[in-house]
């Protein structure tokens, strides 16, 4: 249940640094309070899921998850370059996600 929660928690970090191209310095509100309560979310999940896993392993695939995932969001909603070297770039940061879930 542990990698559930470090996933999700990994999500919501998706949606913290998404909201930061939005919070214009913290004065738009409602992108802060979406910041703020993402943030939040994030790193509860993160201490909660490092209870179980070694938290070298759940910081790595907690940051993996949100890196990948901005990368994605940015490509997807922003106009983000999505080039052959990019998405190989990708690969290997899931590869090493997932190597990391295998020997934990």
């Amino acid at each position: 249940m542990a990698w559930f929660w470090l996933i999700l928690g990994g999500l919501f970090e998706v949606g913290f640094t998404t909201s930061l191209r939005f919070v214009d310095g913290f004065r738009n509100w409602s992108w802060t309070l979406a910041f703020l309560v993402s943030v939040t979310i994030s790193m509860a999940l993160l201490e909660y899921a490092a209870r179980t896993i070694p938290m070298g392993t759940a910081y790595a695939v907690w940051g993996g998850i949100g890196a990948v995932g901005t990368v994605l969001v940015g490509i997807a909603f922003f106009g983000e370059p999505a080039g052959l070297v990019r998405a190989l770039l990708i690969l290997v940061i899931v590869a090493a996600i997932a190597g990391l879930r295998l020997i934990s």
